[in-house]
C-alpha cells in the first residue's frame, strides 16, 4: 500500500486522538464516584431494611399495647363492679362475702400482672421508636451523600464528555483528509492491537511495541520509498517514518 508521507504522519494525529478518547472513556468508567455510589447504595439498602424492621416492630408493639391496655381495662372494670357489690352489701352470706373478697384480690393481682405486661410492651415500643428515628436520620444522611456523589459524578461526566466530543470532531476532520484505504487498514489494526494501529518509528524503535527493529528490517524500512506504507515486523502496526526515525 502507498500513501503520501504527509497522510501517514496525519495518521499519527488520528492515533493520538484515539488514544485520548480511550483514556477519556477509561476515566469515565473509573471515576471514584462509581465505587462510592455503589457502596453508599448498598448501605442505604441495608439501612432501609433495618428501618422497615424497626417500623414494623413499632407497629406490632403498638397493637400489642392497645390489646394489653384493653385487658387491663376489662379487669379494672370487673374489679370495680365487684367492689361496688361488696360496698353495697349485696353479698350477705359469709361465703359470698369471702368469695367476693377473694375475687377482688385475684383481680387486683391480675391487673398488676397485666399492667407489668403493658409496661414491658411500652418499653419495647419506645426502643423500636428510638431505633426507627435513628435509622431515619441515617437513611437521610446516606441519601444526601448519594446525591452529592451523583452530582460530582455527573459533573465529571459533563466535563469528560465535552472533551470527548471535541476530540471526536477533531478526529473526524483529520481522518477526512486521509485516504480511505489507509484509514481502513489503520482502524483494522487498531481493533486487533489494543487500540494502537499506527506508531512512530523513533531511533530504530517502534513506539507501538517498544521493540528495536532488527538491522535487516531497519535497512528494508530505510530503503522503502517515502510513500510506501511500512509495517513493524514485530507487532505488524503501521510504522510511520519521521525526521526522528534515525534513517
Amino acid at each position: 500500500m502507498n500513501a503520501e508521507p504527509a497522510d501517514q504522519i496525519r495518521l499519527l494525529d488520528v492515533q493520538d486522538l484515539d488514544v485520548r478518547l480511550q483514556q477519556l472513556a477509561h476515566k469515565r468508567r473509573s471515576l471514584p464516584e462509581h465505587a462510592e455510589i455503589e457502596a453508599l447504595t448498598k448501605d442505604l439498602t441495608q439501612l432501609r431494611d433495618l428501618l422497615v424492621a424497626a417500623q414494623t416492630e413499632e407497629s406490632d408493639t403498638a397493637r400489642e399495647q392497645i390489646k394489653a391496655e384493653q385487658d387491663v381495662d376489662q379487669v379494672r372494670q370487673r374489679a370495680a363492679r365487684d367492689q361496688q357489690r361488696l360496698d353495697s352489701g349485696a353479698a350477705t352470706s359469709p361465703k359470698d362475702l369471702e368469695n367476693l373478697q377473694r375475687e377482688i384480690a385475684s383481680l387486683a393481682k391480675r391487673q398488676g400482672d397485666l399492667e407489668d405486661v403493658v409496661l414491658e410492651i411500652m418499653e419495647r415500643r419506645e426502643s423500636a421508636q428510638e431505633r426507627a428515628a435513628e435509622l431515619t436520620e441515617r437513611v437521610a444522611s446516606v441519601e444526601s451523600k448519594i446525591e452529592d456523589a451523583t452530582a460530582r459524578r455527573d459533573a465529571a461526566f459533563e466535563s469528560l464528555d465535552g472533551e470527548a466530543a471535541t476530540a471526536t470532531k477533531e478526529r473526524e476532520v483529520i481522518a477526512g483528509t486521509i485516504p480511505a484505504d489507509l484509514l481502513k487498514l489503520y482502524d483494522k489494526l487498531r481493533a486487533q492491537q489494543g487500540g494502537v494501529g499506527a506508531a512512530k518509528l523513533y531511533q530504530r524503535t517502534c513506539q507501538g511495541c517498544r521493540q528495536e527493529l532488527a538491522i535487516t528490517d531497519f535497512n528494508e524500512v530505510r530503503a522503502a520509498a517515502p510513500d510506501t506504507v511500512v509495517r513493524c515486523e514485530n507487532c505488524r502496526r503501521i510504522l510511520v517514518r519521521t525526521s526522528e526515525s534515525g534513517l
